[in-house]
């Protein structure tokens, strides 16, 4: 196998055609299981396994714990206020789109809870060769059930303390994400402001307190950024940006045309659109409410889904979260197949 991974990219871009293509290819792809139901899930794992039979992981996102339980109402409590005022402050977004924001609160929350727990049952009975997690590390019940799927453990850090973490927790790699990683950092916890390490200089800082094998994500976009990440001591190496625009992906044309389109110069770190910090490029949805938005996920990110959706049917890339990396000019088009060639030469 050779040492390219194609990074889960929840929300649409990553399909089981393109995790197939990039494993036909001698690659490793991931299945992102974030927001999808346990039953999405499980369709997306039997249309998988249809195309290839080659390994491959799914990637979950997992619920903040970071809350200490004695102030748990009160931060609580604030948060909610703060998430009224930015639903406040945004209405006018939906309402140009012509769309009702998005109930902060659902019933339903397929990424904690019950919701979580069933898609622990789905990959307790379809178990993939690898499960890694994301935004936080597991509780005691949740990785006794990780555990037990025999599936290789991946977590993904941002920091030191997050690869220490990890590390006692008795997972068996580490995805080091630095700060040119387009889309969500996976910090531990929601509230926490990611540093601004890039993945050469985090891998370095992370190297000497781990002996678990790393996996490098984040600002490689070419086969000399590969072997900068393999002589820093990675294993492997995780790209997403660079699968955005690929036949493959399940990305909206909305946000593959962005991509290349020259009136984006630059990209942004952002709670706007979800409440977590992420990288996309820059748009005026992203400088307006930014600076505004409160540390609160998954509740903006379902304030916002609607105006997101919305914005991308209608080709609004001033109002969609375009999550991209800091090299997202050289995403190119054509098979996954052909990136993962183009990334060993």
């Amino acid at each position: 196998m050779n040492p390219i991974v194609a990074a889960p990219m929840a929300g649409g871009p990553s399909t089981p055609a393109l995790v197939a293509a990039v494993a036909d290819a001698g690659g490793f792809g991931y299945l992102a299981a974030g927001y999808l139901t346990a039953d999405a899930l499980a369709a997306q794992l039997a249309q998988l396994r249809q195309r290839s039979d080659r390994p491959f992981g799914v990637n979950l996102f997992l619920p903040d714990r970071s809350a200490p339980a004695p102030y748990r109402r009160a931060r609580l409590l604030r948060r909610e206020r703060a998430v009224e005022a930015y639903a406040r402050r945004i209405a006018g977004e939906a309402h140009a789109l012509h769309v009702e924001l998005g109930d902060p609160y659902p019933s339903s929350e397929p990424d904690a809870g019950p919701g979580l727990d069933a898609k622990l049952r789905v990959l307790a009975a379809h178990p993939p060769d690898t499960i890694s997690v994301t935004f936080a590390l597991p509780d005691d019940a949740c990785l006794a059930a990780l555990r037990a799927t025999g599936a290789r453990l991946v977590a993904t850090v941002t920091g030191v303390e997050e690869a220490r973490a990890a590390t006692a927790a008795g997972f068996d790699g580490l995805v080091v994400q630095g700060t040119d990683a387009g889309g969500h950092r996976g910090t531990h916890t929601v509230a926490a402001e990611p540093n601004d390490l890039d993945t050469l200089d985090l891998l370095r800082a992370i190297r000497p307190v781990t002996a678990l094998p790393l996996v490098a994500a984040g600002g490689v976009a070419d086969a000399a950024g590969v072997r900068r990440a393999l002589d820093a001591g990675a294993e492997r190496v995780q790209l997403g940006t660079a699968f955005l625009r690929t036949d493959e992906a399940g990305t909206s044309t909305t946000h593959r045309d962005a991509l290349a389109d020259p009136e984006f110069s630059g990209t942004t770190v952002t709670r706007a659109f979800t409440g977590r910090a992420a990288r996309a490029l820059t748009n005026r949805f992203a400088v307006e409410h930014g600076p505004a938005a409160p540390a609160a996920y998954p509740e903006l990110h379902h304030l916002t889904r609607p105006v997101r959706a919305a914005a991308a049917r209608a080709g609004d890339v001033t109002r969609l979260h375009l999550w991209a990396g800091v090299h997202f000019r050289r995403a190119t088009t054509g098979p996954a197949a052909d990136v993962v060639q183009g990334l060993l030469r």
